[in-house]
């Protein structure tokens, strides 16, 4: 899976992408987001607020529980705004 980071997440996290295989028992976004936070202090810090943080599943708006099974690529981003 590739995981893309943006804003203020991808300045936390440090990187903007990488790739990475969640264990078995990661099956939703709030899984994969609660194992990310536990990959070190920069992720930790990154996600301390899950629910500030917006994800997207191969491009598609998706809430804390969706699943994650098949996804090729996920994005993590702050709440958007527009004028």
């Amino acid at each position: 899976m590739k995981a893309l980071y943006f804003a203020w997440v991808r300045e936390r996290v440090g990187k903007a992408e990488e790739e990475f295989d969640p264990p078995a028992g990661v099956t939703t976004v709030g899984d994969l987001i609660a194992w990310l936070s536990e990959r070190g202090e920069n992720y930790a810090h990154a996600f301390d607020q899950p629910l500030a943080v917006r994800a997207a599943l191969d491009r598609v708006h998706a809430r804390g529980d969706a699943p994650i099974a098949g996804v090729k690529e996920v994005a993590f981003f702050p709440p958007m705004t527009g004028g």
